[in-house]
């Protein structure tokens, strides 16, 4: 019987195995081609980011912002240990010089003149406060406008050993609003917000002071006349200044009119901010910017903080405490956005606005501690 079985011989591939190999091949070399591009791109943009001096400028902003976060280690990958230690100190011996820039004095009143003008028509009454909403390219936030300086207090948390969210201290003390102020201690950004750092005084007294009392040290405040001081000044010098309420931070930057910081450059990165300053007039400014927000704000550079004060006329401004703790809080509310993911810190000072400061009952919670033994990590 013949076998029907079709003898064994070689198979050619079909046109569709063939298309699929070639596809393979393609695809090979296509994700070649990719990766080829990819690191001509990564190259040319390491080149730009190290090499150029438009590229160096981004890259001193990034770690600036860095340097201004819990993160500030991060920075010594796009400085360097070195180039990360070296940094730090160019910000502070900038802050200094700024801190140095003669005040000018005001000028002499001059002698009435023998035929005395007619008296100016009153103006018309200024609400204490208002809040004025702002925006840049990175940012939003708000101004809280002062219109009587010696409406404000520092005030202080109320319990040992903790600070304290600024709605509590506006609602416990009776205040209108309140912003975040000075700086404290903050072990790895978990501290607990109870110890100052530097000085922090409160109807002309002096509720704190982690250096000796002849030692200068950045200060914002304001005097017994109503006038922002902002530097570097010891206890004494304040003492013998008048100043009535102040916190340490830096740096200062506008005097008498002019801004010293600039370009963005020197704008200590971008972040959330609090700032404080004043105009001819003795009205006082805060700038809340929000940040670290993507979508809504990310921040704002103490340039674009300075550009805001000086459009509205400001002749003395200064940073204070920002970061997470920047807030603003007017009738018992939160206005701003603030950046902490846990909400709201607890803080050991806040500038409040009272409508009547000399009744506002503002202890001082520091008096008979010894410093040396405050642990500011411990809850």
């Amino acid at each position: 019987m013949e076998n029907m079985q079709t003898p064994m011989r070689d198979v050619p591939l079909s046109r569709l195995a063939a298309r699929r190999k070639q596809r393979r091949r393609d695809y090979r070399i296509g994700l070649l081609l990719c990766a080829c591009a990819c690191a001509l791109a990564v190259g040319l943009f390491a080149l730009w980011f190290f090499c150029t001096s438009s590229g160096t400028k981004y890259r001193y902003l990034l770690a600036d912002t860095l340097i201004a976060t819990q993160h500030r280690h991060w920075a010594k990958y796009l400085l360097g240990q070195k180039g990360l230690d070296r940094r730090v100190e160019e910000i502070w011996r900038q802050f200094d010089e700024w801190a140095e820039v003669a005040i000018n004095e005001p000028p002499a009143a001059e002698e009435p003149a023998d035929a005395e003008p007619p008296p100016p028509e009153p103006a018309a009454p200024k609400p204490l406060v208002e809040i004025e909403p702002v925006e840049g390219k990175n940012f939003k936030g708000y101004l809280l406008i002062v219109n009587d300086p010696k409406k404000l207090r520092i005030a202080v948390t109320g319990k040992k050993g903790k600070g304290e969210k600024v709605t509590s201290m506006v609602q416990r003390l009776g205040a209108v609003a309140g912003v975040n102020a000075g700086g404290f201690i903050d072990p790895n950004w978990q501290g607990n917000g109870f110890q100052p750092d530097g000085i922090v005084m409160s109807g002309g007294n002096i509720f704190y002071n982690d250096a000796g009392m002849d030692t200068p040290q950045h200060i914002v405040g304001i005097d017994k006349d109503g006038r922002m001081v902002a530097g570097k000044y010891s206890a004494n010098e304040l003492l013998q200044m008048g100043v009535q309420e102040a916190v340490s931070f830096a740096p200062r930057f506008i005097v008498n009119g002019e801004g010293l910081i600039k370009s963005a450059a020197q704008g200590w990165g971008i972040a959330p901010r609090t700032c404080m300053a004043q105009k001819e007039d003795g009205t006082i400014m805060f700038a809340i910017i929000d940040g670290r927000q993507p979508g809504y704000s990310i921040g704002a550079t103490l340039y674009d903080v300075q550009n805001l004060f000086l459009e509205r006329g400001a002749v003395i401004a200064a940073n204070l405490d920002g970061g997470s703790s920047t807030v603003l809080v007017y009738e018992n509310k939160i206005v701003n956005r603030p950046a902490s993911e846990y909400g709201e810190r607890y803080l050991p000072t806040a500038w409040l606005v009272f409508e009547h400061p000399e009744q506002a009952d503002i202890r001082n919670i520091w008096e008979g501690l010894d410093i040396s033994e405050i642990d500011p990590s411990k809850w």
